[in-house]
């Protein structure tokens, strides 16, 4: 796949570094010279210019690219470059950085953006799966399928540890796509028994919020009663 990096940051250049060792053509885009370090990865394509001018993208053969990667530090200029990679040189998919979670409403299809990628929110979703057991954790959404990818850690005190997932009555919109146990995932089947620490991984529409309440609602641990700390006389 011939793929184009806008963004010859750290983020650029790894992500570029990754797709050259997958074997894809890849060319970069930076109008600072010295992000430019063309030594390091020699196996790309370099272009110094301005990304938001379409004769760079042409330049750049933008209209054969497989791929449109805006990963700058910039969010108006991600949002511009995949406006142009998708409406003037017809892109099949663009791939946008958010660096500003407040500006994650705008990239949508509406900006030509396929796929954005928040490094906040990721983070985010990374910390809140450690620590909120038996909570739904978001952790990506397939835009082209209006679904996201649900993370449920299964606490201790879960009434579902030790039943089967036929037997949870699950919503009907939530599909389980694997379960990770001791660090191997597998496929469950309905007839799978939930145990202790299992990570289970759903894919759920967007937007539904009644889903996410039930699926809380069977795994969370019930809140510990107050006098399970009192102290006798």
């Amino acid at each position: 796949m011939y793929i184009l990096i806008i963004g010859a940051g750290s983020v650029g250049r790894s992500i570029a570094r990754e797709l050259l060792s997958y074997s894809h053509d890849v060319t970069l885009i930076d109008n600072a010279a010295h992000k430019l370090q063309v030594a390091k990865l020699a196996d790309a394509d370099w272009i110094l210019a301005d990304a938001c001018d379409p004769l760079t993208l042409r330049q750049a053969e933008a209209e054969r690219a497989d791929v449109v990667v805006a990963a700058t530090g910039d969010d108006k200029v991600n949002l511009v470059v995949s406006l142009l990679a998708k409406t003037e040189f017809g892109v099949p998919r663009t791939v946008a950085r958010v660096n500003n979670p407040t500006n994650e409403w705008m990239f949508d299809e509406t900006w030509g953006v396929d796929i954005p990628v928040s490094t906040p929110r990721i983070m985010t979703s990374l910390v809140e799966e450690v620590v909120a057991e038996g909570t739904p954790v978001h952790l990506f959404r397939f835009h082209g399928s209006a679904t996201s990818l649900f993370s449920v850690t299964v606490p201790k005190n879960s009434p579902a540890v030790g039943r089967r997932l036929i037997d949870l009555k699950l919503p009907a919109t939530a599909v389980v796509v694997a379960i990770l146990r001791d660090t191997h995932p597998f496929t469950p089947a309905v007839d799978s028994t939930v145990e202790v620490g299992d990570e289970l991984l759903f894919l759920i529409p967007v937007r539904e919020k009644a889903e996410i309440e039930a699926l809380q609602r069977i795994f969370e641990a019930p809140a510990a009663d107050p006098e399970d700390f009192a102290q006798e006389d």
